[in-house]
């Protein structure tokens, strides 16, 4: 592996061990953007890079990295440009996926909702974190994540119907 110059030596192990799942996070998180996914990965990867001598003596510099994926996106969301507009057609993207149907529609549903219900969604469904680690995450009470999951759930059952929202299909997405 190639050195990234600067980098302390163990930073580049860890962006190549945990940079595709951070990718994936984030594509959820956008709802199907490839592109933007990119963007705040990197944006994310940036941030953690800045503080890794400390972040490395963590004992979960995984978990910290997608804390702060998740408030890039979130941060991201807040700031977007009113020139900007959003559209329901997602970019051609290649898929192995067994039924790309299915996963239009839930990226779809997902890209609809609030950016932190998507995010509570994608960390407790996708990512299989608990409440409390959600919560941590997004810097939220865990009153406040299972009241945001709920209510995000009860919007996918409402566009989707209650046959797509077992949690096997939710993480079918990623």
């Amino acid at each position: 592996m190639e050195q990234i110059q600067g980098a302390p030596p163990d930073f580049p192990a860890f962006v190549a061990s945990r940079g595709r799942h951070l990718l994936r996070t984030a594509f959820l998180l956008t709802g199907g953007d490839a592109h933007l996914a990119e963007d705040l990965v990197q944006e994310a990867l940036g941030r953690v890079f800045v503080k890794w001598r400390r972040i490395s003596r963590m004992e979960n510099p995984s978990g910290y990295a997608q804390a702060v994926l998740v408030n890039t996106f979130l941060s991201h969301r807040r700031r977007r440009s009113s020139t900007e507009r959003v559209t329901d057609v997602l970019p051609d993207v290649a898929v192995a996926d067994p039924d790309p149907a299915l996963r239009l529609t839930l990226l779809r549903a997902l890209g609809e909702l609030p950016p932190q219900d998507r995010a509570v969604l994608v960390l407790r469904y996708w990512e299989d974190r608990s409440v409390e680690e959600t919560a941590a995450a997004m810097r939220l009470s865990s009153v406040a994540v299972r009241s945001r999951s709920s209510r995000a759930l009860a919007r996918m059952r409402d566009k989707l119907g209650t046959a797509f929202m077992d949690k096997e299909v939710l993480r079918h997405v990623g």
